[in-house]
């Protein structure tokens, strides 16, 4: 069975022959069709140092395929349905680009109606990151919700997510893409760049409820939060002292989201209404991981690149 291999941090990315154990109770194993990369596998890449028995790492967070056997305990799943999965990479079995992985069966809901596998296996995890922030800031409907990287594939998600939510969303855009983000459901537009804060304040004078940084701004997407508001972050804060004015740093960790069936069930839901479009940039043999990464990781894209077995 192949699986994509990482042995080092920033070292070549190859191609292995992998076993494969069987399912156990309440769990699936699943014949992966495509696997998404996201920035998280290439920041794996990048910094994966060796443990213990995890002398090397299979990444991937994301997969879609078929039901190839399951274990005891598993009612709501058959053999041969089509599937999309979200997985932890970081467990000692690896993640989701190779041939078969085994994954929860929580973690796995039917593919939406009219989606092929490559795009379903952008959605799971990128999905469930938009959900947890949501989650995290807890905004009442009616409040106000900034958005930054709004062109980029979790702010596609996390937009029309807040709106099914009542909220209010501003997000920022290149002007090439402003139409874009538009589209994804953001009331307002604003320019991306350093005056972000500024434009915010100029439709919000009070400053918005809180931020979403899939952007990573950190720092410089506070000006646009009102006092006591919060602002999301994907990778974490940095390493200063917190935000003064009382506002409320909140890290979304996508893993504590993965086992949440319901949500992985409202993704599906969205997606099959045409409220979550997963945008593909490029379709990969295992055998030409490399390349996906290295493209994913000079960043820039409009969409996700995708392993295909």
């Amino acid at each position: 069975m192949r699986g994509v291999t990482i042995h080092e941090a920033g070292g070549p990315i190859t191609v292995q022959d992998k076993e494969v154990r069987a399912a156990g109770p309440g769990e699936i194993r699943l014949r992966v069709g495509a696997a998404a990369v996201n920035p998280i596998d290439t920041l794996m890449w990048r910094t994966f140092a060796p443990a213990g028995p995890q002398s090397s790492l299979t990444p991937g967070m994301d997969a879609a395929g078929t039901v190839e056997s399951i274990g005891p305990d598993v009612d709501r799943l058959s053999v041969g349905d089509a599937v999309m999965a979200a997985i932890n990479a970081r467990l000692p079995e690896g993640g989701a680009q190779a041939e078969l992985v085994v994954v929860p069966a929580c973690s796995v809901v039917p593919i939406p109606d009219g989606l092929a596998p490559t795009a379903a296996s952008a959605l799971p995890m990128n999905g469930l990151t938009a959900l947890e922030g949501l989650r995290l800031l807890d905004l009442p409907p009616g409040a106000t919700l900034a958005v930054t990287g709004g062109a980029g594939q979790l702010a596609s998600y996390a937009i029309p997510l807040a709106k099914r939510q009542g909220l209010v969303v501003i997000a920022d855009a290149k002007p090439e893409d402003a139409a874009l983000v538009a589209g994804f459901g953001a009331d307002h537009v604003v320019s991306r760049g350093g005056g972000f804060g500024a434009d915010v304040r100029r439709l919000v004078p009070e400053g918005v409820d809180a931020v979403f940084d899939t952007a990573q701004l950190t720092r410089a997407a506070l000006p646009a939060v009102r006092d006591g508001g919060g602002i999301a972050v994907v990778r974490g804060w940095d390493d200063g002292d917190d935000p003064e004015r009382g506002v409320r740093v909140l890290p979304v960790r996508v893993t504590t989201a993965l086992p949440n069936t319901d949500w992985l069930e409202l993704i599906s839901t969205e997606a099959a209404a045409g409220r979550l479009v997963p945008r593909i940039a490029g379709t990969y043999p295992p055998e030409r991981a490399q390349e996906a990464y290295e493209r994913m990781d000079s960043g820039g894209l409009r969409g996700r690149l995708v392993i295909t077995f």
